[in-house]
């Protein structure tokens, strides 16, 4: 960001556009899951035809070119585990030798996964234990990964540190002392509590299996039938399956490093109309899946936030803006504008009439306040809530993409099957509404 600051500058202008900056991320992890994700492949597949099978499999995966593509924390997991399995391996492959360069970078990617998703430690349990033996052997290799994994960790958390208190008086190491910032730790302390996850939703144990699995692997599931052999990337892949099982809530993103892990570990098959009908299905699934997750599953999120960014620029009467139903939006977009967004996630509809409400109320200025609502168009619950209340609050449309689905919707209900998919699907898009007290109810 700093290159991109010192080049912007160079055009007579002081702040970077977060429309800019947005997409010079998404530039970068195409870059880095071209580069590092290739790469990392080509280590872990030993034989030279079954590498150039592995690297189109990945390549022509949809979760490649859409997830991998995004600043997603899941995408940035995908590459520390695939890089630390490589570490890994390079270990193995010289247990006569102590290795302690490769022991060190593992340390380091081990606490940097760690501090970036909490979940890291479900793919690399197993190639923790096949290790067990070499640092028995090697205790240099076991202290030079200690020392990186703990120096890696102090620098993160004193990061972190100085990320949540960028206005406090005290100097760096007094807030260290006395009140440091542990992502892991605060991460696991809020996902042990149920009522936490409940307002994500919770989901059976099975819910990976079933639906997860199937949504990143397609006809590629298939398959799993057909491993070549036990490697260490296929049970790194189902340790992450069963441990995140245990886990209420889950969502296939969560599984995302596992999807490179089973397609270089997979055999399509060789000959005829079974091979040509299979590589039919996996090009026909990636092509609808990339367009879905590409472009329309909360495809929303992202525009609309660049654009309450820009009309923040102009003195908008809008302070405060509720987000129902969406994926959590990235504040970083305002461009530090003053924008109060409060994310109300998968709340209930109810709560989150009471939350608009009580906004609109608790206004203390003088005349009626605006709050904005950014909500699927698609919501049923909102539909009802705007007929009934349609002499008492106004809603003003401020601006509206078709170019979003949120498939959290599809939950059939009174309308059937049909009629869900019909919903979802033909009112497809994101609102930003303007929601107000009318005129006539403040006399």
């Amino acid at each position: 960001m700093q290159v991109l600051q010192c080049v912007w500058t160079e055009t007579g202008k002081e702040a970077v556009a977060p429309r800019v900056i947005y997409y010079a991320l998404r530039l970068l992890m195409f870059v880095l899951s071209f580069v590092l994700e290739d790469w990392a492949i080509h280590d872990l597949v030993q034989s030279p035809q079954e590498r150039r099978v592995a690297v189109v499999l990945v390549a022509s995966s949809y979760v490649t070119w859409t997830y991998q593509t995004h600043t997603f924390s899941n995408a940035i997991e995908t590459l520390v585990v695939l890089w630390s399995l490589v570490m890994t391996q390079r270990i193995l492959d010289h247990q006569h030798r102590s290795s302690i360069l490769s022991s060190a970078l593992l340390g380091s990617l081990v606490a940097f996964g760690l501090f970036n998703r909490v979940t890291i430690p479900a793919f690399l349990l197993p190639s923790g234990l096949y290790l067990v033996p070499h640092f028995l052997r090697k205790p240099f290799s076991l202290l030079a990964l200690c020392m990186t994994f703990i120096l890696t960790s102090i620098l993160a958390i004193a990061v972190d540190t100085f990320f949540y208190h960028p206005s406090s008086t005290e100097s760096i190491f007094q807030i260290l002392r006395s009140d440091p910032t542990i992502t892991p730790l605060n991460s696991l302390l809020y996902n042990a509590s149920t009522s936490n996850l409940s307002l994500h939703g919770l989901h059976p144990p099975y819910q990976h299996l079933i639906a997860s699995l199937p949504l990143l692997l397609g006809p590629a599931l298939l398959l799993c039938w057909y491993i070549r052999k036990p490697s260490l990337s296929i049970v790194s892949a189902l340790s992450a399956t069963v441990i995140l099982s245990l886990i209420p809530h889950q969502e296939p993103r969560f599984l995302l490093p596992a999807v490179p892990l089973v397609l270089s570990s997979i055999s399509v098959p060789r000959y005829g109309a079974l091979r040509r009908s299979w590589f039919i299905s996996w090009i026909i699934f990636n092509a609808i899946l990339g367009v879905l997750m590409g472009i329309y599953h909360q495809g929303g999120v992202v525009p609309a936030q660049l654009w309450l960014g820009e009309q923040q620029q102009h003195d908008s009467e809008i302070a405060q803006v509720f987000w129902w139903r969406t994926y959590s939006p990235p504040v970083w977009l305002l461009g530090g504008k003053e924008l109060d967004t409060v994310d109300l996630m998968g709340t209930k509809a109810e709560e989150m009439m009471d939350r608009v409400l009580g906004a609109i109320d608790g206004h203390k200025g003088d005349g009626p306040r605006s709050i904005g609502l950014v909500a699927p168009r698609s919501s049923v619950d909102l539909d009802a809530w705007i007929t009934k209340t349609k002499n008492r609050i106004v809603f003003e449309q401020m601006w509206m993409t078709k170019c979003h689905l949120n498939l959290d919707d599809l939950d059939v209900g009174e309308d059937g099957v049909r009629g869900t998919f019909e919903r979802v699907v033909g009112r497809r898009g994101l609102v930003i509404w303007k929601v107000s007290r009318h005129p006539e109810a403040h006399r």
